[in-house]
């Protein structure tokens, strides 16, 4: 790692969307410490092959709370100019409605989505300087506010979940609160949005980043689409 640069955490960061992240961050003089789930090889590996010192890659499910302890155990003593937490899922079924998932379905997609997030956050949060940034990464979907149309039901339940924890997680802060961002990318083509998204990762992420930076310094919680325009709640 370059000593002199800052240190982003990423959480998810083997593929898509988090993995284009990761190659903003180094683009633009950061070192990136990206978490993948296996061991098996990623493009975050062909990131780290193609700037040595630059990315480090660490295992992490967020699912496993012993994973994620051990992560932390390992960067006892780091500094992250800031903390992203991309890793997440939707349902096998996107049209099953709230009330007819499988106990099963639900309780994976609400760990991954909202509780895994959280622990990573509550874990690594010591780690963030005041002056740094906490970020995790919602939807437009997680809001109550704006949803007229139902669908994708789970999924949105999970989102609005991580978004509550993350306005508690901000109440708890003492004042002047970090700087925290819940980020609403919008509908993009990865293997998560699928081949019908309107927008492309090429195009999209330089404008996430390009958010995630102009957040730092900005105490307490946002709730930001692409466009940087506040989300209802």
């Amino acid at each position: 790692m370059t000593a002199t640069a800052p240190t982003i955490l990423i959480a998810g960061a083997s593929r898509g969307l988090g993995h284009g992240i990761a190659s903003a961050y180094v683009a633009r003089g950061w070192n990136v410490i990206g978490t993948v789930r296996s061991d098996a090889r990623t493009p975050l590996h062909d990131l780290a092959d193609a700037h040595p010192g630059r990315v480090t890659i660490e295992t992490l499910d967020i699912d496993v709370p012993d994973q994620i302890a051990a992560l932390r155990e390992r960067l006892s003593g780091a500094t992250l100019e800031m903390l992203f937490v991309n890793a997440g899922t939707t349902t096998r079924d996107e049209h099953v409605r709230g009330g007819m998932v499988s106990t099963e379905e639900f309780t994976r997609v609400m760990v991954t989505n909202a509780l895994g997030p959280m622990r990573v956050v509550e874990a690594f949060a010591d780690l963030v300087p005041a002056t740094g940034l906490i970020g995790v990464m919602s939807s437009g979907q997680g809001s109550i506010a704006n949803n007229e149309t139902g669908l994708r039901e789970v999924y949105r339940a999970s989102k609005a979940a991580l978004n509550m924890l993350m306005r508690s997680f901000a109440a708890r802060q003492p004042e002047p609160k970090r700087a925290m961002l819940l980020l609403a990318p919008g509908w993009i083509r990865t293997d998560l949005g699928g081949p019908d998204a309107p927008f492309t990762l090429e195009e999209s992420v330089p404008v996430l980043v390009d958010l995630l930076l102009a957040a730092r310094g900005m105490p307490g919680l946002r709730y930001l689409d692409r466009f940087g325009q506040t989300v209802p709640w």
